[in-house]
């Protein structure tokens, strides 16, 4: 601490102008640093001793105050980018205050500071920016990657998310504006598992962007230059990987974010075995929506060997998904086979009819544009799950949701894509044309609805952060360096437990988010249980009692004191001794 006190000597011969400028000097970089700042919550004392009494209004406040006051100003608000800007405020002079509001409200605020807001935020970026957040990193810097990590105030990085901006959630190309995402992560990763803030990274890696929109935008912030899709992009990528190793460690994790499709795959597939890494639009997709279809299947009644799945969307969510399904299938018997067999997906051109999709690749997919309506296939293929993953908004027609309800007692359907005006259909439409039968859950938030006869459901979040902070926190704290798709698997069966049987009577299939804390607590230690039993973990000696290992290591939002440790010596005589 004493080294954020240190200020640099003035340049004159006056010693005393020197001591005068480093007291008055030595409390204001607490003042000015988010980490460390705590307002009026500064005791009088610390004022006092800090230098800085006069500095502030005479009132000690608690943090009690603070928040209740912030979360006043918030409820005068209406424009949720308004909040957003006001929140990531918060964020910048006070970070630990920041945590406590979002914390104590985070059903009210996650889809502030995430999805849907983030999405906003991130198209205004360059027009409401006002601090730099996260590292930078262009395609001009190539070569010099890791000088610029050195640049980094904090040393001790455990997490690391980045994207390159090609695919924000269903936005299509933000470039640079995208450090929303990555910043949002974080947040949640802090918010919901208690990751210190000071071990987060976020990045952007800016290799132009094809939005015209952008490159046509005075206030952008990224190059003005087409996305370079050559060899220096991906030597610009291992680059970074290695550099970020090289500086924080092997088991140092990297989440990627929204890349393209074209590259999400790829990247997932060329750094799984060398890194600790995994990709959330992939695999912490697949595990949610396996969590949702797990709980599910409780109020079906029918194991999820039974259910047939027709994906709208064959991108990289509905891949990582539909893997992810026949791992769970083929867990309980099933051959791989029979497994894909139960996998049906329709995207843009049609119904896919090859195996070939689980191949990871995209770009290798043989399609059939046969039948050409989306409608047949669902007739065709007598689907239990109708997962929607096209970041395409309301394909989920009237007559598409009234097909599933005729086909299923208990129908089910997901509209996953983000942000909200992206969704396949709303939870009131999911609702009311199968009569309150459904069992809906979506990717952004909906409100409950209310039936013509009078019941209330509550439609569940199929939200990628009950899975990520917790997988994050667990894999951090074992020491794991390569993540597989089984502890997803695991994460996803531990998410579908923590479902009460009274909240799957009111139609929810996932645990309220005012529990998320709790439940990304749980998840990390089942996922802490599980690396350690399948040698998949590298920190030792193994702790014993995992859960309150866990929860010993979560970072809280009590201000810390700066005041020095005083204390009095028992009775001594200073005095020479005499003869």
């Amino acid at each position: 601490m004493l080294s954020r006190l240190r200020t640099t000597w003035s340049l004159r011969p006056c010693v005393s102008v020197c001591r005068w400028a480093h007291t008055k000097e030595k409390g204001k970089p607490l003042m000015l640093s988010p980490r460390t700042n705590k307002g009026m919550a500064f005791s009088l004392l610390e004022r006092q001793i800090l230098g800085i009494h006069g500095l502030l209004p005479p009132k000690v406040e608690t943090q009690d105050i603070q928040a209740m006051r912030f979360q006043n100003n918030l409820k005068k608000m209406t424009d949720p980018l308004q909040k957003y800007i006001y929140l990531m405020g918060i964020q910048e002079r006070n970070e630990k205050l920041f945590y406590r509001v979002l914390m104590e409200d985070i059903e009210e605020l996650m889809p502030i500071v995430y999805t849907p807001t983030v999405g906003l935020a991130c198209t205004h970026y360059g027009h409401i920016f006002r601090r730099p957040k996260g590292l930078f990193i262009s395609i001009l810097d190539k070569g010099h990657i890791r000088s610029i990590l050195d640049n980094w105030p904090e040393t001790d990085v455990a997490a690391v998310v980045v994207t390159d901006g090609e695919r924000i959630l269903g936005l299509g190309d933000l470039g640079v504006y995208g450090m929303g995402i990555p910043v949002g992560k974080l947040c949640l990763y802090t918010a919901c598992a208690g990751i210190r803030p000071e071990s987060c990274l976020p990045v952007v890696i800016d290799v132009g962007t094809n939005n015209e929109t952008l490159l046509r935008d005075p206030m952008y912030m990224g190059l003005y230059q087409e996305r370079d899709h050559s060899q220096a992009y991906d030597d610009l990528i291992d680059e970074f990987m290695e550099a970020v190793v090289d500086k924080y460690g092997q088991d140092t994790l990297i989440q990627f974010e929204d890349f393209g499709n074209h590259n999400a795959f790829r990247f997932l597939r060329k750094y799984r075995e060398k890194y600790c890494t995994f990709n959330d639009d992939i695999q912490g997709t697949a595990s949610v929506a396996l969590a949702g279809l797990l709980a599910a299947q409780r109020a079906i009644g029918k194991p999820i060997t039974e259910h047939r799945v027709l994906f709208l969307g064959a991108g990289e969510a509905a891949l990582g998904i539909a893997n992810l399904i026949v791992m769970a299938m083929m867990e309980k018997g099933m051959t791989q086979a029979e497994a894909r067999n139960k996998i049906w997906m329709y995207d843009k051109h049609g119904l896919l009819v090859k195996v070939s999709l689980f191949d990871k690749d995209i770009n290798n997919q043989n399609i059939c544009h046969m039948p050409a309506i989306f409608i047949q296939s669902l007739n065709l293929s007598f689907s239990f799950l109708l997962p929607g993953v096209s970041g395409a908004g309301r394909l989920f027609t009237s007559d598409v949701i009234k097909v599933m309800g005729t086909l299923n007692e208990r129908p089910i359907i997901f509209a996953l894509s983000n942000p909200t005006n992206k969704a396949e259909c709303t939870a009131e439409d999911a609702y009311t044309l199968t009569d309150g039968r459904c069992l809906f859950a979506s990717g952004s938030p909906f409100g409950p609805v209310t039936l013509s006869d009078g019941r209330v459901i509550t439609p569940g979040q199929g939200n990628n952060a009950y899975i990520f902070p917790g997988v994050a926190l667990a894999v951090i704290l074992s020491g794991v360096r390569h993540i597989s798709d089984t502890v997803f698997l695991e994460a996803a069966k531990t998410l579908a437990e923590q479902l009460t049987d009274k909240e799957l009577e009111e139609g929810r299939l996932y645990p309220p988010l005012s529990n998320i804390r709790e439940v990304s607590v749980r998840m990390a230690v089942k996922v802490v249980e599980f690396v350690y039993s399948n040698g998949m973990a590298f920190r030792y000696p193994e702790p014993v009692d995992k859960d309150s290992f866990v929860r010993s290591t979560m970072w809280d939002t009590q201000y810390d004191s700066f005041l020095p440790d005083t204390y009095d010596w028992p009775a001594v005589s200073f005095s020479p001794k005499t003869n």
